[in-house]
């Protein structure tokens, strides 16, 4: 009796641990009914010195559905965006620039240092040493862990455009559905208020009527701090604590470096894109730490391609196989690139939401419910965003232009289902299987079985293969 006591409660304690893995997986499952999609641009921005964000609107039923945000930084040449933590994990894809950025991982070593005095214009001379500086261009996907604080710096000479998932129901995130930025320097409040519609602060431009935000907070978090102790707990004059505090600061969140930021970094080599090496065997559990763990990886690159057709386009998925602390952020990316009038094979997400940007061209977007209903059959252009929930079936057809866009996705290892192709689930069903479930004769379900040799991408106007034998 005490064994099945024991036992019982073992299990109790995992049930409810198991459930609170995601504290609003049931509210966000609420959200789900969704009778009418629609493409998505945004619909508000908040302005600094060396740049803007743009945000799409969390409040909309797709991000409640999907229990995501999505923002768009805009970071000017010799622009940094300020150090900051947020509660949601980040999947970051740079559409356009090149630049360096940083994570700072509790407990991780200062591996980058100099041998040699670094000279500043005041004619002082310093040594310094810091947390590791990963490099970053276009096409990359950058990921950065919940409650990590991280900042980005523009040392190109285009702009940054850089495209941010936040996944706000992710496990990691115990406070509420929605994001928030903690800033550790700089004063937002206080910079240039110029968003699209209306001009309200960076901390209050976010807030609904239902009192959520995405952003919160007019300041940094020394400012909650008071003077005296912060001089204390770093040891340092109060005129210098008080920097930290930067009450008189009106350079927003995305500040201008003049004299360009002075860091310790290694070079940035041509061959970076490529991967570094392919290790075989079984890993050991040594190969990486937190503190070493590869945080960014191009997706751009068709020779890396999952799925290739040269009349069709090409795609490529991102997930815990390639980027290993994907696993930990629960999060994937597919990038897709479709030619002139290309299709792809209509399909459906078996264990995630989506979340596709598009970011050259357009094409024609169908996404069919459970109950057969199309919730969305539209064009989608450059800049729009269009949600794609669990399991709800979709078919794109590029236009005239041709099409490319990046899709997030909210598992590690998000996995399709076509419902047509070489691979497809129509393909695995038996022939008799499909002419008595659609009432057809054999021929023409051999034809609706056979006839795209192709995977996913198809290519337009393909021609109907020519019939074999048919098995009684």
């Amino acid at each position: 009796m005490a064994k099945f006591l024991s036992l019982s409660l073992t299990f109790l304690v995992v049930f409810h641990g198991c459930l609170a893995l995601r504290p609003f997986q049931q509210q966000q499952q609420d959200q789900c009914q969704i009778q009418r999609i629609n493409a998505l641009e945004p619909n508000e921005r908040v302005q600094s010195e060396a740049g803007w964000t743009d945000f799409f609107d969390s409040s909309n039923q797709q991000f409640q559905c999907a229990g995501v945000e999505v923002i768009r930084h805009h970071i000017q040449p010799q622009g940094l965006l300020l150090p900051s933590y947020i509660n949601t994990p980040l999947m970051v894809y740079i559409l356009q620039g090149r630049g360096y950025q940083g994570t700072m991982m509790p407990g991780c070593a200062e591996t980058f240092q100099s041998s040699q005095q670094l000279q500043e214009g005041s004619g002082s001379s310093f040594q310094d040493r810091h947390q590791k500086i990963r490099h970053f261009q276009q096409g990359d996907v950058v990921v950065i862990p919940a409650g990590a604080a991280h900042w980005m710096y523009n040392d190109g000479q285009e702009e940054i455009i850089a495209v941010t998932l936040l996944d706000s129901t992710n496990s990691a995130n115990q406070l509420d559905q929605f994001h928030r930025r903690f800033f550790l320097a700089g004063n937002p409040q206080q910079g240039q208020q110029q968003q699209q519609q209306g001009g309200r602060s960076w901390g209050r431009s976010q807030k609904r009527q239902s009192g959520q935000s995405q952003e919160e907070g007019a300041g940094n978090i020394f400012q909650g701090f008071d003077l005296e102790m912060l001089a204390e707990v770093f040891n340092v004059d109060q005129e210098t604590a008080e920097k930290l505090q930067s009450p008189q600061d009106n350079r927003g969140h995305i500040v201008k470096v003049e004299r360009g930021l002075q860091v310790i970094r290694p070079p940035m080599r041509s061959e970076q894109r490529q991967e570094q090496s392919r290790r075989g065997g079984a890993a050991n559990g040594l190969e990486e730490t937190i503190c070493s763990a590869k945080m960014t990886h191009n997706i751009d690159d068709p020779s890396r391609a999952d799925f290739y057709n040269t009349q069709a386009g090409w795609c490529n998925n991102l997930n815990s196989f390639k980027l290993p602390i994907l696993q930990m952020l629960q999060l994937s990316a597919e990038r897709g690139v479709l030619h002139r009038n290309a299709i792809v094979s209509p399909y459906w997400i078996m264990n995630a939401h989506g979340i596709l940007y598009v970011t050259r061209g357009n094409m024609r977007m169908q996404i069919v419910n459970h109950e057969g209903q199309t919730v969305f059959n539209d064009q989608i252009q450059e800049g729009q965003l269009v949600v794609v929930p669990q399991n709800f079936a979709v078919v794109k057809k590029a236009g005239e232009q041709g099409c490319e866009w990046i899709s997030f996705r909210t598992n590690d290892n998000a996995m399709i289902n076509t419902l047509a192709g070489h691979t497809s689930a129509m393909r695995a069903l038996p022939l008799n299987v499909i002419a008595n479930a659609y009432q057809m004769s054999p021929e023409q379900a051999w034809d609706l079985k056979f006839s795209r040799k192709e995977t996913v991408m198809f290519s337009p106007m393909t021609s109907r293969s020519s019939r074999r034998g048919i098995e009684a």
